[in-house]
């Protein structure tokens, strides 16, 4: 009922609750307990990380799937799906940034003590780099992608001098040449500008040294090569890339990308609200059937009582 209470908070106009996440809750002045369930006390409070958005950005979302013919269930904030895929219970319970580089933003969500403690987004990611690859190299959108996606790197000192990418000219125009290693410290530049930012928010946390589990990227700009490496020299902390196979099949090959990281999250989640509503439903089928049992044993014992009666009189 406490967290059901939070999501009736007054909040600006524009802007709606999406998620209410517990971080504690205190039982009689008692601290840091995870869960109050079959506590007895006399006072319950409770600290809460609040997640919000914007009501117009969210009722876009439910048009897009509605059109698709699909039902929205449950909004979900893209790091919590992408941390359900990624991140293993020990990461959670000991510390770990998870850094979600998709294409228009950059998501951060930092855990410790299996809580969330701390979440962000970071309004670019993966698509400004190619923009500045775009402006950088006087590409086509569609070629920078491509080379950003083959060629590109994080780190240009890992790149040769002399290595070179022959891109088609325009119809009549000359094919052009493009450097590696320029292209790598096109990338590197905005790379380090998105690590800065991510940075900020894990000092801005107040979990920096708390963190034992580094960080760990996931989302399509985490494969790029040689990031990790960027990530880990400029953060100082043990880095990884989050790849959402650890719970799919061995035929689901194709979607190990860190690119489906988000994707495997929702379906995860989808998969526990189905769980949770069909446990729903059989307590309540178990529960009708025992009043049931209950009401017609007691009308069977009072009915043969009746008849007992009659035969002794």
């Amino acid at each position: 009922a406490i967290v059901e209470d939070m999501y009736k908070l007054v909040m600006l106009p524009g802007e709606e609750i999406i998620h209410v996440l517990p971080q504690e809750y205190i039982v009689d002045n008692e601290q840091g307990i995870k869960s109050p369930i079959g506590m007895s006390g006399i006072r319950l409070e409770a600290n809460f990380h609040i997640i919000t958005g914007q009501v117009t950005a969210a009722k876009n979302i439910f048009k897009c799937v509605n059109k698709a013919g699909l039902e929205v269930t449950e909004l979900i904030l893209e790091p919590l799906a992408s941390a359900e895929s990624v991140l293993s219970d020990e990461e959670k319970e000991a510390g770990v940034v998870l850094v979600d580089i998709g294409g228009g933003t950059t998501d951060v969500a930092i855990f410790q003590d299996g809580i969330i403690r701390h979440t962000a987004v970071i309004p670019f990611g993966a698509n400004i780099i190619t923009d500045d690859i775009k402006e950088g190299c006087t590409i086509l959108k569609y070629q920078a992608e491509q080379l950003k996606m083959k060629f590109g790197s994080a780190l240009a000192s890992e790149n040769l001098e002399n290595e070179v990418v022959v891109i088609p000219g325009l119809k009549g125009r000359e094919p052009k040449e493009i450097s590696v290693k320029n292209l790598a410290h096109i990338i590197q530049a905005r790379m380090e500008e998105i690590i800065e930012q991510v940075y900020y928010e894990i000092k801005n946390s107040g979990y920096e040294k708390k963190l034992i589990a580094g960080i760990v990227l996931t989302g399509g700009g985490a494969m790029l090569k040689h990031v990790s490496q960027l990530v880990e020299y400029m953060a100082g902390m043990d880095t990884r890339i989050g790849y959402p196979n650890e719970h799919l099949g061995k035929g689901s090959m194709e979607i190990t990308s860190p690119i489906y990281a988000t994707s495997v999250g929702l379906v995860m989640k989808g998969l526990e609200y189905s769980d949770k509503q069909k446990n729903k439903q059989t307590k309540v089928t178990t529960h009708s059937k025992k009043t049931k049992g209950g009401f017609f044993d007691k009308l069977l014992n009072k009915t043969q009582k009746f008849f007992e009666e009659g035969e002794n009189d």
